[in-house]
Order: C-alpha cells, then sequence, then structure tokens
C-alpha cells in the first residue's frame, strides 16, 4: 500500500527501528525491494533521485513505482530522493509520490529555509511528508563516485543542533537529514560517525525522525547504534548498487567460449542483478528493524 513518508517514519519511532529506503534505479531493484518488503513484512521505501534522470526518467519510472506500491500488501512510500528543484518536486507529486527530500543543503540557511518552506507547503497541498536536510556531507548525490572517502575529506559540515530546532520549526518538515559522519559514495575508510550529534539534535526536537544519508557502507553495529540514537529513516544505495553490478561481472566471465568468446543475453544479467538486490535489501531491512517485529 502506498505510505506517506511522515507516516512510515512514524512506524520507524513507534517500534526503535529504521526504514531502508532504496533506490529506483533499475526494475531489477525495485522488484527486490518490493519483494523483500512484502516477504518480511517491513515497511521500505523507494526513492528515485533526481541526480538519476539521466539513467531513469521520472517521466517513466514515477508511475510504474506508484502503482506497484498501490497494489503491493507492504507499506512502501515513494519517495524522491535529493530534489533541488521545486518544479521537480511539483512533477513527483503530481505523479502520486508520497514524500519528498528537498534538498538545500548547499544554499546559505536563510535561502534553504525558505526554499524548504515552500516544498512544504507543496507537499501539504498533496498530502506527501517532506523530507529537508541541513548540515553538508561535502560529496554529492549520485552514487557514481568511489571519491567519497570520509566525512572530513569530503568537507562535511556537521549539522548544528541549535540551528536544527530553528529550521524544523520554521519549515514544518516531517523528518530532518542529518550531517554526522557519513558520506556519499564508496568509503575509502572506517566511518567515523558522530553520535552526539543526533543525540543533540533529538534533545532539542524529541520524537523528530532523523535521516542518515550516506547509508551503505556503514558496519551493522553503526546502524544500530544511530537508530538507538534517532535515525529513522536509512538511505541505501551505492554498495547495494555495486555489489548487483560485481553479480553481474561473475555472469560475463562465466559465459566464456572455448573460443575466447562471450555469449552473452541481457535477461541472465537482469536476473542476477535482481538476486543481488534481493539478498541485500533483505539484510539490511533486517538489519534496520533494530528486532523489532515485522509491521505489516
Amino acid at each position: 500500500m502506498l505510505t506517506n513518508l511522515r507516516d512510515i517514519c512514524s512506524i520507524a519511532e513507534q517500534n526503535n527501528m529504521a526504514i531502508a529506503a532504496v533506490n529506483s534505479a533499475s526494475l531489477e531493484a525495485v522488484r527486490a525491494a518490493i519483494d523483500v518488503a512484502e516477504e518480511t513484512g517491513y515497511p521500505i521505501i523507494i526513492q528515485h533521485a533526481e541526480a538519476h534522470e539521466g539513467v531513469v526518467p521520472l517521466k517513466y519510472i514515477g508511475p510504474a513505482v506508484v502503482d506497484l506500491a498501490e497494489r503491493s500488501s507492504a507499506h512502501i512510500c515513494i519517495n524522491l530522493d535529493h530534489c533541488e528543484d521545486l518544479s521537480y518536486a511539483q512533477r513527483a507529486l503530481s505523479l502520486g509520490f508520497s514524500g519528498v527530500m528537498f534538498d538545500g543543503s548547499c544554499l546559505p540557511y536563510e535561502e534553504n529555509v525558505e526554499y524548504s518552506s515552500r516544498a512544504a507547503e507543496m507537499c501539504a497541498e498533496y498530502g506527501a511528508g517532506l523530507e529537508c536536510e541541513l548540515g553538508s556531507m561535502g560529496s554529492r548525490e549520485g552514487g557514481e563516485s568511489d571519491e567519497g572517502g570520509t566525512a572530513e575529506q569530503a568537507g562535511a559540515i556537521y549539522t548544528n543542533p541549535d540551528q536544527a530546532k530553528d529550521f524544523v520549526n520554521a519549515t514544518g518538515l516531517d523528518i530532518l537529514a542529518c550531517s554526522f559522519g557519513t558520506v556519499h559514495g564508496i568509503y575509502k575508510g572506517e566511518p567515523h560517525l558522530n553520535f552526539d550529534v543526533l543525540t543533540d539534535i533529538r534533545d532539542r526536537v524529541p520524537h523528530l525522525p532523523l535521516v542518515m544519508h550516506g547509508g551503505s557502507g556503514v558496519s551493522d553495529s553503526g546502524y544500530k547504534k544511530a537508530i538507538d540514537a534517532g535515525i529513522r529513516k536509512i538511505n541505501y544505495y551505492t554498495y547495494g548498487a555495486k555489489y548487483a553490478g560485481e553479480a553481474v561481472e561473475k555472469v560475463i566471465a562465466g559465459r566464456q567460449t572455448e573460443g575466447g568468446k562471450h555469449i552473452v543475453y541481457w535477461h541472465d544479467m537482469t536476473v542476477a542483478a535482481y538476486e543481488s538486490f534481493l539478498n541485500t535489501f533483505e539484510h539490511v531491512v533486517k538489519v534496520f528493524a533494530n528486532g523489532a517485529r515485522p509491521v505489516a
């Protein structure tokens, strides 16, 4: 069933768990996400990132994921990820998206408040939830780069807890993405997460669902500590896509003939990618559940 971003994170808040938010850059990932949600009984968020418009255009993937969510037995939110253009958000909302993540983190604070407030008004008109970001992870969303490094190397600016309280009150957002040590892309070392940032924000804005971006690549123990500190949504893309790519590489390597030529059928690669996404998503969904029982 299609579920509002605010409501699906409320489920996470009530159960001290986090919802996996995976990207819809391929049909294989979408299928795997829905199958995992239905089989495990845990909610899931399927996201289309504005940065992936060139990979799979919104006009094609948007109606498909909304329809699949509406027909599913699981709680599924369809969320627009890292939107920097309000007209793009309008397009997603008109297609039936139940959440929008407006990213004004690179704007001056006053402009971030202004545009995030406008995004809140738009989402309210459609009954959708709103996620905004405060602070900077340094590296940009996209998932293609392997230059993520550590947060310090990426030039991250941790979220200021006092400013976060003002930002939440000024914008009317539903959930807040925080910078506390994660980065987009592939980690070159062990991520150093500052859980005090999350604790301080929750002290100032009690029960506000917080969001971890750059979630793939964090250890299972790191996920648990973040969830216990208030994280209710974890964005997971880069490593899932990496593992699926590695699965496809194995298919290609295994198709070499005696003459040295490769005979590879496209459907064999899509099946390998789907099975990889299925295994990865099942693992992270159960880890993010943090011991909570299925809620479906």
